[in-house]
């Protein structure tokens, strides 16, 4: 079809033609790119389909399907099955969450850990400096941790229903860096890995960096729901899924042990490589009922499990455990060995030493006490939702009205004295009507800030 047949034709996106130039297909994705960033295309906006734009180009479809793919890379757009492709929701901004920019505000964005309790990390320190052997803990040497620092991982896991080796367990440097060496490990540019449609923000913001491209999928109360990712395996070629099945970050729903079963079902099917991200299953193991097991335990071959201490031990230390099958070990090892050399025995020694000495588990008693109370003084101000969601949760999602824009909000939310965050942010792909705020009930200083903030949260929004 002839260019000026499109003259008066509504089209979401019309490149100029006159600025392109060879190879077509990076000119088409680099003008794409300078109009997402430029704010000309809105997030959600659905592009022109493939073929329209072919022809309005006046160009082969397969170059479109090229200049696409490059953006879909680089986290710029998304696309749907039977839908279409659509701007992504964060193409324009950073949405990695951290503790900075908070002076002079009421943090209920970032989700500390209840830092009341390093009191006792810190007498343990001591300890760890008075022992023969701390030379031994500053060089090179096993770079997937110390043996008798395994040992405790392992003990320490056992209470979470993981049951493996010293061969198939390493030590990393807290649960963001084992997200980074799984994708380095088991992932290339331009695979695809389902999530759920509300996803850890930070792992998004990963898969970016890694050129990953992220499936949503739709869950229900109890997760993500196995019958869509099979429609979606079936549809596009999908090579991993990564779940957070003891609390969602950000939306705190469980996993039944009925939906492990099926998801693992579908994940076998498919053999795809599942993240298990399991950070929360210190507040659930021995608490929920119907947590019996982490998926690893289903699919040992499959799973890259993931058991970070920093919301359950201590924060700053920055220790995480990852184990692996056979299938995976291999490139997972080669990953660690170039990504961190090793992570510090100083520091994993001092989460070995809590752990043995039973300080860990009394660290765990404190926080999940000091996580009850603030979840009842946020239910003061926002009732919970029967059984929706992990009752002991460091934060909860709170819906809003949709007409607030994130952006706006998170800024006027800001200037009344509170860091909160939108759940735009979270977003793995596709837009929704829906909208919520996180709300981090561990950051604050004492309850009283906690619940002044909260109390600022309620006045704005009502």
């Amino acid at each position: 079809m002839p260019v000026n047949s499109f003259d008066h034709y509504p089209m979401s996106w019309k490149p100029d033609k006159k600025a392109l130039k060879r190879p077509y297909y990076s000119s088409i994705a680099s003008l794409l790119e300078q109009d997402i960033i430029n704010g000309f295309l809105a997030p959600g906006t659905k592009l022109p389909p493939q073929r329209e734009l072919a022809d309005f180009l006046d160009l082969n479809f397969t170059t479109i399907t090229r200049a696409y793919k490059i953006c879909e890379e680089k986290g710029l757009i998304y696309a749907v099955t039977g839908s279409g492709t659509f701007v992504a929701p964060n193409a324009t901004r950073s949405i990695t969450i951290s503790m900075d920019k908070t002076e002079n505000l009421i943090d209920l964005g970032f989700v500390a850990s209840f830092e009341q309790t390093n009191t006792i990390v810190k007498d343990i320190i001591q300890k760890v400096v008075d022992k023969r052997y701390l030379v031994q803990l500053l060089n090179y040497n096993d770079p997937t941790g110390i043996p008798h620092q395994k040992t405790a991982a392992l003990n320490w896991m056992q209470s979470f229903g993981i049951q493996t080796d010293q061969e198939h367990i390493a030590i990393v440097s807290g649960s963001q860096n084992a997200l980074a060496i799984a994708l380095a490990a088991l992932f290339e540019s331009g695979n695809r890995i389902a999530t759920d449609l509300y996803t850890y923000s930070n792992f998004i913001e990963l898969a970016k960096m890694f050129h990953v491209q992220l499936v949503p999928i739709l869950g229900d109360q109890f997760g993500m729901l196995p019958d869509e990712l099979d429609k979606q395996c079936s549809q596009t070629n999908i090579h991993g899924i990564f779940l957070m099945p003891s609390c969602c970050n950000p939306t705190t729903i469980m996993i039944s042990d009925s939906r492990k079963q099926e998801l693992a079902t579908v994940i076998r099917k498919h053999r795809l490589i599942l993240i298990e991200d399991d950070i929360h299953a210190f507040l659930t193991a021995g608490i929920i009922s119907d947590y019996q097991q982490p998926m690893f335990n289903l699919l040992p071959e499959q799973t890259v499990y993931i058991c970070g201490t920093s919301k359950s031990i201590c924060s700053g230390l920055r220790v995480a455990y990852i184990i692996y099958g056979d299938a995976l070990r291999e490139k997972i090892l080669r990953a660690i060995f170039n990504i961190n050399v090793k992570t510090s025995s100083l520091d994993s020694e001092v989460i070995t030493e809590l752990i043995l000495s039973g300080k860990a588990q009394e660290i765990v008693t404190q926080k999940k006490q000091l996580a009850h109370s603030a979840n009842d003084i946020y239910s003061e101000y926002f009732p919970l939702r029967r059984n929706i969601g992990h009752p002991l949760s460091f934060y909860r999602w709170l819906p809003i009205q949709e007409h607030y824009d994130s952006l706006q909000l998170e800024m006027e939310l800001n200037r009344n004295g509170i860091r909160v965050f939108h759940s735009d942010r979270f977003l793995s792909g596709q837009t929704t009507p829906d909208k919520y705020l996180r709300i981090a009930l561990s950051s604050t200083n004492s309850f009283d800030e906690l619940k002044l903030g909260l109390k600022i949260l309620k006045q704005y929004l009502s």
